[in-house]
């Protein structure tokens, strides 16, 4: 073989990785509704970053009961709540705990996951049915309810809800990946790296890990939707971070309960900040499943 043509090879094979990534991102770029749900994102991300600086109040002003629950108004665009408390200002900063919170969480339950998933599906054996015995027992439980089992026993806070969600969520990234990995364990180029020497855990992490991860990319993107409903409905519950001072849009719920027929403001706006950014999610990552689908592939 000459230079050449080894050449034009390199430069084939170099082009074909390129255009795998280029093909997915094009895809997703004209999906329309990822579009949407990644603007919408990003329009909550910047509030978040930006509040202090946009907000026209401080959340949590003392002496404010004289304006309690007055009704949106030029002055207060959404109202103030029971407090007296500008409902804007704490929609904004409330972006920042809730959004903080529900992606930090699912953060964890990829990484607990995919520790728990990547031991089972590359061991084997008796790990694998141990651990698969007590991810089922985790599955069997409803992940609200093991996250507020979670948080009454650790206690409330952020860091705690963190944890407690994360967990929650953790048993079903480790079954996805489990699987993919089982899926892969006799594909060709794994066959191939076996047959030439390559150990367990070479194969496992430079072989399967890494073709095994985009469905858990779009696992994660739509469970971070499930997550933020689930910080909110923790927050409900009055299991949030437990300062009424600290804006969280599930707490700023539980605050407005009383208040449905005489301020029903406070409950629409925070309950469409939750409806909104979940929405922006579930779109992103539909169209991050379509996008990386290698049956899409043209």
């Amino acid at each position: 073989m000459t230079a050449s043509t080894a050449a034009v090879r390199t430069g084939a094979s170099k082009r074909a990785s390129r255009g795998l990534w280029h093909d997915a991102f094009s895809r997703l770029m004209r999906n329309k509704p990822a579009l949407v749900g990644l603007g919408l994102i990003a329009f909550f991300v910047i509030c978040a970053i930006l509040a202090p600086v946009i907000a026209p109040y401080d959340p949590a002003p003392a002496g404010q009961t004289a304006f309690a629950r007055h009704a949106p108004d030029l002055t207060h665009i959404m109202g103030t709540d029971k407090q007296g408390w500008d409902e804007y200002t704490r929609i904004l900063y409330g972006a920042r705990i809730s959004l903080t919170v529900g992606v930090v969480a699912v953060l964890f339950g990829l990484i607990g996951g995919t520790l728990i998933g990547a031991i089972a599906g590359g061991a084997g054996g008796m790990v694998d049915s141990i651990l698969m015995r007590v991810t089922d027992i985790l599955l069997a439980v409803p992940g609200i309810l093991l996250a507020i089992g979670i948080v009454a026993w650790l206690g409330q806070g952020q860091i705690q809800i963190m944890l407690a969600v994360g967990i929650a969520y953790s048993p079903m990234f480790a079954r996805l990946l489990r699987g993919s990995l089982l899926a892969l364990r006799e594909s060709d180029y794994v066959m191939a790296a076996r047959s030439m020497g390559a150990s367990p855990r070479r194969i496992l992490v430079r072989h399967m890990l890494p073709n095994a991860l985009t469905p858990l990319i779009v696992q994660a993107t739509l469970a971070a939707a499930t997550a933020i409903i689930d910080v909110a409905g923790l927050g409900f519950l009055g299991l949030g971070p437990g300062d009424p001072r600290v804006a969280e849009w599930g707490e700023m719920l539980t605050d407005s309960k009383g208040f449905l027929q005489n301020a029903p403001w406070l409950i629409f706006f925070p309950g469409a900040a939750i409806v909104i950014s979940a929405i922006g999610f579930n779109l992103l990552g539909d169209g991050l499943r379509e996008a990386l689908d290698p049956r899409l592939k043209r």
